[in-house]
């Protein structure tokens, strides 16, 4: 399948090869213990009283020991607050699944309960560890496995704020910027050939369409793959629904519109917008929802081969899991990662 097009991109090849490390391995792993221990301002001081930060928060979840250099080879605005990167990897043992922020050693199987799989979780992101800065940021990977495998690289969508690894990538990241990354974790899709076939929910909210984005990419490697060369995991329909302000903040609607078009019948998108002011353009018109995700949009997907996957803020995962609960979907078929 065509992946988006970057402003700017770096040699990846070259950088492939390269036997630079940004962290020896021992520093990072002292460096690793400093940051879950504390949190630093600007300055150097430590707060007495404040909230958790990344790796504190996720310290319970499983970790690859692979910490590999980046470096950022290309970027581009995705909108007027959030900057999408790719990032060219330089481990090759550095994998992760669609959808994750973290690699989990267990698989989701669809023939047993999903629930010991995937519950609630708060996770948020790869582990991005950004030289010269003590606080380690948490950011979701937004491209597909596949990308990865063949090209070497990933690409993550962060919105602007005042938190010093998403205020680095906006103000000071640049072209060639060394950074360094690290995977594990449950919140994904990874079926394997010989389970049944399901179809998809993909629920977003606002920026929390990053690693549902990952996942409709590597849904349509499936199809691909199916079609192509006749094997594989058969899988089944995707829905999205995605919920923002306004279109000017609906992330990747380009790339959803041309992956409706290349699977027409199987994936299919509707946008909901809650505070629209401008004419919505005539591509999106047709997709285009005013209002909130309701209880009527959910019901005509449930179904007993369904799967759910929701990611936004906190009030809307809960308001959308009541809803579901109360269409009768089984909890164990609903899997969600909210914000912090």
């Amino acid at each position: 399948m065509v992946h988006p097009a970057f402003s700017v991109v770096f040699a990846v090849p070259q950088l492939l090869q390269s036997t630079a490390r940004i962290f020896p391995a021992r520093s990072s792993l002292l460096w690793l213990r400093h940051s879950a221990s504390c949190y630093c301002t600007a300055n150097g001081t430590m707060k007495s009283k404040r909230e958790m930060d990344h790796l504190e928060r996720t310290a319970n979840n499983f970790r690859q020991e692979v910490i590999s250099p980046a470096k950022v080879c290309g970027f581009t605005n995705e909108s007027e607050t959030v900057k999408r990167l790719c990032l060219a990897v330089i481990n090759k043992d550095f994998t992760f699944k669609a959808g994750q922020w973290l690699k989990s050693r267990q698989k989701l199987s669809m023939h047993k309960p999903a629930s010991k799989y995937l519950k609630g979780l708060k996770d948020k992101g790869v582990d991005f560890f950004i030289p010269g800065l003590d606080v380690v940021g948490g950011f979701s990977i937004c491209s597909s496995p596949g990308l990865l495998e063949q090209e070497g690289v990933l690409e993550l969508a962060v919105k602007h704020t005042v938190h010093p690894p998403a205020h680095w990538i906006h103000t000071q990241c640049t072209l060639d910027s060394e950074v360094a990354l690290r995977v594990g974790g449950d919140f994904c899709f990874d079926p394997q050939p010989g389970d049944s076939p399901v179809n998809l929910v993909l629920i977003a909210g606002g920026v929390g369409i990053n690693p549902l984005f990952s996942i409709l990419l590597h849904v349509a490697d499936l199809y691909t793959s199916q079609e192509t060369k006749g094997n594989g995991y058969k899988m089944g329909t995707v829905k999205l629904l995605y919920s923002a302000k306004n279109t000017n903040e609906l992330l990747f609607k380009e790339n959803i519109l041309g992956l409706m078009n290349a699977f027409p019948g199987k994936i299919t998108c509707d946008f909901h917008v809650t505070q629209q002011s401008l004419q919505v353009c005539e591509e999106l018109q047709p997709y285009i929802i005013e209002g909130r995700i309701s209880a009527k949009d959910l019901e005509k997907h449930a179904s007993k081969d369904t799967l759910w996957y929701i990611c936004g803020p906190p009030p809307m995962i809960e308001s959308i899991s009541k809803l579901l609960k109360n269409l009768g979907v089984p909890a164990d078929c609903i899997f969600f990662e909210k914000w912090w």
